[in-house]
């Protein structure tokens, strides 16, 4: 048995102290996936944070270089498990633009709105969890009910739940049922009447509100520093979105609102994320309504090789979580000669550095819940 002096006499003006490493994960139910966070900590409050990733890491880089590009959507598809459809678009996009091919509109605009509805569904599931990661059980069934919802016109459309495969290279795999625009607009419509439910439920939450207002601020210099995107740098007052200001697929014909705070806290980081699937909706009408009129193919004749030509681009799209960007370079093969990927949580998670110093062990979990990540987009 060790015994540790720790005063000695009444001339010991204080107690002697050291720190304590804490390894929170990487199984640990606020970390969203296997991530893991070693925190210094000087009694209650962390000195020092080191987030350690790729407990997850499946070399999809690599991976993409030895696959066709119909078979590269598929491993594109699944970094980010809740953003299935906005992760394929990267893809298409870089080799369409590399063949010099344009898709039909009515491709166009079907994309945009499958992107939306998928952009609603991730923002429903972190509107949901988050309050739970706080002691809030109710408001990820009333998210989840309206998750439910929406998954079923994406199932019907795609026949996957998550991982749709429902983008190709020239359009989409296959035109929309009969009647599923009257779905998408039914479920847009119900969808839009049930958010209120969940903002009473917990913005104005006294204990919500001191769990959050003022906790884990994000400076817009430490943005910039570390190129942070999406929600979680629009909270901080960061007006910038690529549907916006550098648009794609149909969104130069749409009425894109961008949702920005300045506080940069727990609490606006939240609430640009409840606004922003307000406006995602918005959009999914907008969509719905374009194509009610449109007539025309929804992709193209592919040869059964598909080879793009020798070059390079940088394809970057707006996915729910930030900007999600593809460095494609091509020898002029049927698979690509690197096809590197910039995800959102990758960046977004390296700020915790500098944000959870400071704070106490208490407020690590309020923080780290509303960063919004998916560990799987932060190993690829």
């Amino acid at each position: 048995m060790t015994e540790r002096v720790v005063g000695i006499g009444a001339g010991a003006k204080e107690l002697a102290t050291e720190d304590m490493i804490l390894n929170i994960g990487p199984q640990h139910p606020s970390t969203h996936g296997v991530l893991r966070l070693r925190l210094t900590l000087d009694g209650e409050r962390i000195a020092a944070a080191e987030p350690i990733i790729g407990y997850m890491h499946r070399g999809a880089e690599k991976l993409f270089e030895v696959r066709d590009y119909r078979q590269i959507i598929m491993l594109a598809n699944r970094h980010d498990w809740l953003s299935g459809f906005a992760n394929e678009l990267g893809v298409v996009i870089a080799a369409e633009r590399m063949l010099g091919m344009e898709a039909p509109v009515r491709a166009v605009w079907a994309r945009t709105l499958l992107a939306e509805l998928n952009r609603a569904l991730s923002h429903l599931m972190f509107l949901g969890s988050y309050p739970l990661e706080l002691g809030a059980i109710t408001p990820v069934f009333y998210a989840f009910n309206e998750r439910e919802r929406i998954q079923g016109v994406m199932e019907e459309i795609s026949g996957g739940r998550m991982h749709y495969m429902f983008n190709r290279v020239g359009g989409l795999k296959e035109d929309l049922p009969l009647g599923w625009l009257d779905r998408v607009a039914e479920v847009v419509a119900e969808t839009r009447r049930r958010v209120p439910d969940i903002e009473n439920l917990i913005l104005n939450n006294e204990i919500f509100l001191a769990r959050t207002r003022g906790v884990g601020v994000l400076s817009r210099e430490q943005i910039m520093q570390y190129g942070v995107s999406g929600p979680i740098a629009r909270a901080s007052g960061v007006d910038f979105d690529l549907r916006r200001d550098q648009p794609y697929l149909a969104y130069p014909e749409l009425p894109v609102k961008v949702v920005t705070r300045s506080a940069g806290d727990c609490h606006s980081r939240f609430e640009v994320l409840l606004d922003q699937l307000k406006v995602s909706l918005d959009l999914a009408d907008a969509c719905v309504e374009r194509l009610r009129s449109m007539q025309g193919p929804i992709n193209q004749r592919l040869p059964k090789v598909l080879k793009v030509p020798e070059g390079h681009t940088y394809a970057w799209t707006e996915n729910p979580l930030g900007i999600n960007g593809y460095y494609l370079v091509s020898k002029g093969d049927k698979t690509p000669w690197r096809l590197k990927l910039r995800s959102a949580s990758y960046s977004n998670i390296q700020v915790l550095r500098e944000m959870l110093p400071g704070h106490l062990v208490a407020d690590m979990v309020a923080i780290l819940g509303s960063m919004f990540f998916v560990v799987g987009d932060i190993d690829k």
